[in-house]
């Protein structure tokens, strides 16, 4: 492993650390760096786009919040094969325990970041958005908060949900009807076992223009400001 960029993103907004992992011949996770210690950390795929975002963070004066990403393959089909449980189980189990297992642990050391599930969340957009929900049913105990913007379908509610969920916000584009649709249906889902859910339907249609402008106000209802 090796950093390979820690530039800063200007006075008083944090700064960004990327990293090269062995993991799928290298991988990059990139972790955006708060200017004040983490108060909540939030872990995430596609880190090519999403790291970014955390900066937004800041001006929107949510409590001081790491953001951890993992980048994506640039072949789209493996994205889809590590972000939903039905297309690879291999695969997606190896990116599973990739993050919660490996990048988590690095996250420790590196930063000396390891907050409770209560200050943690994992957050993805699109196929992203259904590993986001998978990894919160299947670890709730690590994440304590789901942030899901415009769900794929590949990823759907299971019959039997587990005893203990996360608490989940969850957001579609009005201007995107069949991701609007999954949306609603895991938000269903999960209030009828019992979890607490925020469900938004936004004018927006697919894209990250749409994503970026919901993400402080994911992290402001999970964590505060």
């Amino acid at each position: 492993m090796g950093v390979v960029d820690g530039a800063s993103v200007g006075a008083g907004s944090g700064g960004f650390v990327t990293e090269v992992f062995d993991h799928d011949g290298g991988r990059q996770v990139t972790v955006f760096v708060p200017p004040d210690p983490p108060e909540a950390i939030v872990f995430a795929g596609d880190g090519q786009v999403i790291s970014s975002w955390g900066a937004d963070l800041v001006a929107a004066g949510v409590r001081p919040t790491m953001v951890v990403a993992v980048h994506r393959p640039v072949d789209e089909t493996l994205r889809l094969q590590e972000y939903s449980p039905g297309f690879d189980p291999e695969r997606f189990a190896a990116h599973e325990a990739f993050l919660v297992r490996d990048v988590r642990r690095w996250t420790r050391t590196r930063f000396g970041v390891a907050l409770p599930a209560e200050r943690t969340a994992v957050f993805g957009v699109s196929a992203g958005g259904e590993f986001a929900l998978a990894m919160g049913l299947r670890h709730p105990h690590v994440f304590g908060a789901v942030f899901c913007a415009s769900p794929g379908a590949g990823y759907q509610p299971p019959a039997v949900m587990p005893a203990r969920l996360p608490r989940t916000y969850i957001v579609a584009g009005i201007q995107e009807p069949f991701f609007l649709e999954n949306a609603t249906r895991w938000a269903t889902a999960l209030r009828h076992a019992g979890a607490d859910v925020v469900v938004n339907e936004r004018a927006g249609s697919h894209g990250d223009v749409f994503w970026r402008r919901e993400f402080p106000l994911m992290v402001a209802w999970a964590f505060g400001r």
